[in-house]
This record gives structure tokens, C-alpha cells and sequence, in this order.
């Protein structure tokens, strides 16, 4: 997720909501801020293995309501570099083996606070190190895995184009030299992974989920395939299925059947944006349900109103405000 303008943004007219029903900024912000002060709990010692991502989540919401500074630059570079091995993987915290999806996230960390300089200064070629490590996760058909054990998921492809891009060391960023991955292969994949419905599952023959439409539809944006592989047509049959997610409550969900979900308001809401049918979505009502979701005297942001909030909720629920052009908001990048 970067900070940058995307296609197909929405935008939720003024009077279309119930006027006591704001984001209210400050306490998101102030929620974020005391995560790390709560280290006598038990819940921060249970989600060590989610630290580098929730920095991310933190950071990346921060961002977004325009207070990018409210964390100690020195202290989250100096946390992200000490979860650094030598084979240029990050764990989730110091001590925690090496893995995509915390590489992925630490790439992002530094991208948005201009870290590389700092990379760098204490890894020498530090940038072409964590790319190494990343590349080496392909596999024959296209995919990534995780981490050395070899579970594959689109989840790390997309990990893998993501990073890589925030780095500058896609092969289309580098055309005059040998490309450390095989980009073909790696959309090749995705596009096996589409179904019938349009949608897009965790594998070739899995059940559509939105979840992985949009690691999907992101991995395709990122090697500039999504228009020539959808088509209008394709964008039409994909959009139908996304815009079924949205419930009565305005919430949406990952898959038929399924409790709507906070988070689903970016899943969702970023792959129609990609695709140009945002505006498919009722935006007025998902904008309220995302509101009803937060916690109006202590911050955050919860799966569902009512719900305890966390990091993980609170930024995709402002991401997804963002999308729809929510007043004061920074605007998201969706792929």
C-alpha cells in the first residue's frame, strides 16, 4: 500500500451521512501511539509474531490521516533493521526467522520513511540483499513461497512484485540487467488462478475470495497486465461478483455466505478501484458501517461494530475510507 492517487477513487457526498457520525482522527491516532506502551498486557506478547506488519498497519493508517510523524522515525527504523538477518530476510521481531510476509512489510516500512539511505549505511547493497532473498523464494511454476519450508500462496507473489517495485528492482526497472525474477511466470499463475465467476482463489481450482482478487489484481497492475488480461468484459463479470460482497448493513465480505468485515472494506474496495467499478458499490452505506466499526472514545477501529477494535482493522477501515474519498484523508494507492 503507498501513498499515491488511484483509479476509479469514489467520493461520499456531504449529507449523505448522519451528522454525529465522523472519523474521529485524533483518537485513531492517539490509539495508535500507545500500542507500543502496552507491553504489561498480554495481547502484545501474543501478537510478537505480527510486530513488523503492525508497524506497517500503524504507520500506513497514520499516513493516510495525516500524521505520518506520530511515530519515532529513529525508533521504528532502528525496531525494523534489528529484525534483519544476514540472508536479507526480516522476521516479525527480533529473534523470528525470516519470512516474505514481514520482508514485505519492513520493504514498506522503509519505503514510506525514506530508510533506504539508512538500509544501505549498515548493510552494504542492503537493497539488492533483501531482493536476493526474495528471489531465491521462486519457484519453478511462477510462485513464491513463504519462507525456506515452501509454502506457496498468492499472498507472497503479490509480497514478492510488491517489494521489489518499493526497491526499484523489478526487471522493467532495470531493463539492462539479468531480472532477478521471472515476471512471466508469476502472472502466468495468477491468471490460472482465475475462476468462472470472476473472481480469483488461492490457487488454480480454489474457491474465489477477495482476499486474493486483490493480491491477484494487485501482482497484475504492478507488471502493467491488468488491462490486457480482464478487458472490459473481464473487469464487468469480476466487478458483478465484488459488489455481491456488500450486505445490508453496507458491510462486505470475503466470500458468499460469509460476516461482513471491516477490513473487506479495503480488499474489496481497492480491487474496484483497480478495476474502475468502485462506484458499483453503495460508498454512503459502507462509509457508515466502517464508522459504526469504531471505538468513538478510545479509537480503533473493530471488524464490526460493537467488536474490540486492533491495528490490523483500523487501517484497512481508513484505507477504505480513503478510497472513497473520505474528507481529510490522504489518498491510497490501491495496488
Amino acid at each position: 500500500m503507498s501513498l499515491a492517487a488511484g483509479p476509479g477513487r469514489g467520493r461520499v457526498a456531504d449529507g449523505q451521512l448522519p451528522d454525529d457520525l465522523k472519523l474521529v482522527v485524533d483518537k485513531h491516532v492517539a490509539y495508535i501511539k500507545s500500542l507500543d506502551t502496552r507491553r504489561d498486557e498480554l495481547e502484545y506478547h501474543l501478537t510478537e509474531h505480527l510486530r513488523v506488519s503492525g508497524i506497517y498497519w500503524g504507520l500506513t493508517a497514520l499516513h493516510l490521516l495525516g500524521q505520518p510523524d506520530a511515530l519515532p522515525r529513529a525508533g521504528v527504523l532502528d525496531f525494523v533493521f534489528s529484525c534483519l538477518h544476514e540472508n536479507g530476510g526480516f522476521g516479525a521481531a527480533p529473534g523470528h526467522d525470516p519470512h516474505m510476509l514481514y520482508t514485505v512489510s519492513a520493504v514498506q516500512i522503509l519505503a514510506m520513511l525514506n530508510g533506504f539511505e539508512e538500509l544501505e549505511t549498515k548493510v552494504p547493497d542492503g537493497k539488492m540483499k533483501i531482493a536476493k532473498f526474495i528471489s531465491k523464494l521462486q519457484q519453478p511454476d511462477g510462485t513464491f513461497a513463504g519462507d525456506e519450508w515452501g509454502e506457496t500462496d498468492t499472498r507472497f507473489l503479490y509480497g514478492a512484485f510488491n517489494a521489489l517495485s518499493l526497491l526499484g528492482l523489478m526487471p522493467y526497472q532495470r531493463p539492462n540487467d539479468a531480472p532477478l525474477i521471472d515476471v512471466s511466470a508469476g502472472t502466468a499463475h495468477v491468471k490460472a488462478c482465475q475462476n468462472f465467476d470472476g473472481g480469483f482463489g488461492l490457487s488454480p481450482g480454489a474457491e474465489s475470495h477477495s482476499g486474493q482478487v486483490f493480491t491477484c489484481l494487485g501482482i497484475l497492475a504492478i507488471a502493467g497486465e491488468l488491462d490486457s488480461h480482464l478487458g472490459e468484459e473481464g473487469k464487468d463479470r469480476l466487478g458483478a461478483w465484488l459488489s455481491e460482497r456488500q450486505l445490508e448493513s453496507g458491510g462486505l465480505n470475503g466470500r458468499p455466505e460469509k460476516l461482513v468485515d471491516a477490513c473487506y472494506s479495503w480488499w474489496v474496495g481497492s480491487s474496484m478501484t483497480m478495476i474502475n467499478r468502485l462506484h458499483w458499490l453503495d460508498q454512503p452505506r459502507l462509509t457508515k458501517f466502517i464508522l459504526e466499526c469504531q471505538d468513538p472514545d478510545e479509537g480503533g477501529i473493530a471488524d464490526r461494530p460493537g467488536d474490540m477494535v486492533d491495528v490490523f482493522h483500523t487501517v484497512f477501515g481508513i484505507a477504505g475510507l480513503s478510497l472513497m474519498g473520505y474528507d481529510g484523508l490522504l489518498e491510497v494507492d490501491p495496488a
